[in-house]
């Protein structure tokens, strides 16, 4: 099995915005390290064509999925600043089954890396901490995928969008902020950060200690998505979509189609 060969199928679907059936189905046994390989080689493509990588992002935060998938870890995904949304506006061109979830990002000043990274090496090494939103889409058809479908799709990254506004790591209990999503003035989703492994810095911890084993790292500058507080809902042309974040404002997401 040439996993390059791999990557490059699903990098054009990406490209091209179009679904595709799961790879495990056409190559047998690939294993999560191998869908990793196919990730990067996917990201190394976007690269090479200009694009740069400004992050990571978490997936599987919530240790419900983990037990229905039957993992132990979160997953987690590369950010590219050609993701990142620097207004309210969403273009659907280009995505397939867009939805959107509420997300606290923290951003970095110091560079962490290493299996031994703890949380108070986490908040010494943060600038600050983000309101944000992911939009998340599978290339693959009706949304269906296993766990190394997901990691060789990136994690399902898509989109990001973070808010204006940025506050110190202290000011703050994060696994206490509360969430609210509506969607066309319908509370759709509620949650707070607690959902996310207990505390969102515990996402930040295991990222390092993940990207350590790869020889990979959190460079400073870099912004984490730390994982959904909520399940993600649809989004479609003409949705209008406001998260809500204790204490911290709003963000709002207007989908074009």
């Amino acid at each position: 099995m040439n996993l390059q060969e791999v990557a490059y199928e699903l990098y054009r679907h990406q490209q091209e915005g179009r679904e595709l059936e799961k790879i495990t189905l056409r190559h047998d046994g690939l294993t999560v390290d191998q869908a990793y390989d196919i990730q990067r080689f996917n990201i190394d493509n976007a690269l090479a064509a200009g694009d740069r990588l400004v992050g990571w992002k978490m997936g599987l935060t919530s240790k419900a999925k983990q037990v229905s998938v039957g993992v132990d870890e979160a997953i987690y995904g590369r950010l590219l600043h050609s993701m990142e949304l620097f207004d309210s506006q969403l273009s659907l061109q280009g995505l397939i089954h867009p939805r959107v979830e509420p997300e606290i990002a923290f951003v970095m000043k110091h560079r962490l890396a290493g299996e031994d990274v703890t949380a108070r090496d986490v908040w010494l090494a943060t600038e600050c901490v983000m309101p944000a939103v992911e939009v998340i889409d599978s290339r693959y058809r009706n949304f269906s995928f296993t766990l190394v479908d997901v990691v060789a799709d990136n994690a399902s990254s898509a989109k990001f969008l973070v808010a204006d506004q940025a506050y110190s790591p202290y000011q703050f209990a994060w696994d206490q902020v509360g969430v609210v999503m509506k969607k066309n003035g319908e509370v759709m989703q509620t949650g707070a950060g607690a959902a996310v492994l207990g505390h969102p810095v515990r996402s930040v911890v295991e990222l390092a200690h993940m990207l350590a084993r790869e020889g990979e790292a959190i460079e400073p500058g870099m912004v984490v998505l730390t994982g959904g507080i909520t399940e993600a809902i649809h989004l479609h042309a003409g949705d209008e979509v406001v998260v809500e974040f204790d204490g911290m404002g709003e963000i709002f997401v207007e989908v074009e189609g």
